[in-house]
């Protein structure tokens, strides 16, 4: 297990923890998949639920919105007729771009591949 050294002062606020967090919004079901298609560019709400595939649209916007509110992900509207809109990852949705190259590396190593039927 990596260590992560703490603090010597005995009164540090415990209430916070980066890791604890960090997991909570990239555990929710689809939320990488979200991100890791956006690693390819940005794309509009259809080809996203496509890239992300079996996705309910109404669980992609949820998601959608809650990443966006999170700072992960910009929304654009393009003023064409009709209106059109695209999802990018911010810098800080760029940034999870070597988390998941580490969770693809250990799946590879550690995973077995699927028997194929």
């Amino acid at each position: 297990m990596v260590g992560f050294a703490a603090p010597e002062d005995s009164e540090v606020d415990h209430s916070f923890c980066p890791v604890y967090e960090a997991i909570n919004v990239l555990q929710e079901k689809w939320t990488l998949h979200i991100i890791r298609s956006l690693l390819d560019g940005p794309k509009g709400f259809n080809e996203l639920s496509r890239a992300v595939g079996g996705c309910n649209p109404a669980t992609l916007a949820q998601r959608v919105e809650k990443l966006e509110h999170l700072d992960v992900i910009s929304k654009t509207i393009h003023s064409t007729m009709p209106p059109r809109t695209s999802y990018a990852l911010t810098e800080a949705g760029q940034a999870l771009q070597a988390v998941i190259e580490a969770i693809d590396r250990w799946g590879r190593e550690y995973l077995p591949e699927p028997i194929a039927k």
